[in-house]
């Protein structure tokens, strides 16, 4: 095992042939991991899922911070030269600390998410799915509004899609009733936007589709997120110009089950993981 807290403040100029360091509190900023490879095939990724501490979504702010931080850490003497916190709960307390403490730059789930559901909206509401922290963080509203103050915002916690999500129960009567009862108010809103506040919930993407109608378009994040990281990696000159990447997987728990839930995300591309010191 691997010590996940070393102490490592990164400094100094970042190189093309660094890595990109992805977290999560567990297995689903693997959607995110996934768009990466789509738009960065060439980039070496090395991701984090503190499975350990999952999950997030019902801790404190300041919880959610200092497990931010501690995997930062482990990540940093990877050789970072982009940071993606692929967590919604993370990336709604988190990134400022993050930002402030590292040289290296960090991108969260939010922004990107924000950016696109405002570009889609044709009549101005836009609604938000989430976990319990990143709704009651405002984080999604505070983004949106900056974009567009007008905008009518709808926000829903539906924390039970996370473990419907990882146990592979994506459709019949369970998650649908699920699915009915948390967007019901959603669905009478009038909304015409729907971000996925979560990465697990793009596993549950044609469910939501089919419970929302074909009048609202769904935002996934993990999407939105690959392709801001792509035009950062490409302002800054950062990005690799040839070559194959690699991914490699650590967890803070034992991994049988993060490789397990991994191959519903990723297939054979999750073939092991290390198992990391808290």
């Amino acid at each position: 095992m691997e010590p996940l807290l070393v102490r490592h403040k990164a400094a100094g100029s970042m190189p093309a042939d660094g890595a990109i360091g992805i977290f999560d509190s567990g297995v689903g900023g693997l959607t995110v991991l996934h768009a990466l490879l789509e738009v960065l095939p060439r980039e070496d990724l090395v991701y984090l899922g503190d499975t350990g501490r999952h999950p997030y979504g019902t801790k404190s702010a300041e919880t959610v911070t200092r497990y931010s931080i501690e995997n930062v850490e482990f990540l940093a003497v990877k050789g970072l030269k982009l940071l993606v916190v692929a967590c919604n709960s993370a990336s709604a307390v988190a990134l400022d600390a993050l930002t402030a403490r590292y040289a290296f730059p960090v991108l969260g789930v939010i922004e990107p998410g924000a950016r696109a559901a405002v570009a889609s909206t044709r009549n101005g509401r836009i609604g938000v799915i989430g976990t319990d922290a990143t709704i009651a963080s405002g984080a999604y509203t505070r983004a949106l509004r900056a974009l567009r103050p007008t905008l009518e915002i709808y926000t829903r916690p539906c924390p039970l899609l996370v473990p419907l999500a990882e146990e592979g129960w994506l459709d019949g009567p369970v998650p649908r009733g699920v699915a009915e009862t948390y967007l019901a108010t959603l669905r009478k809103s009038g909304i015409d936007t729907l971000i996925l506040g979560c990465t697990h919930y793009p596993l549950l993407r044609p469910l939501i589709a089919d419970v929302m109608g074909p009048g609202v378009t769904l935002v996934d994040s993990a999407e939105e997120t690959a392709r801001a990281a792509a035009a950062l990696l490409a302002e800054r000159q950062l990005a690799r110009a040839d070559g194959t990447g690699s991914t490699s997987f650590f967890v803070t728990d034992v991994p049988d089950r993060f490789v397990r839930i991994g191959h519903r995300f990723l297939g054979a591309r999750v073939e092991s993981a290390v198992r990391v010191e808290r």
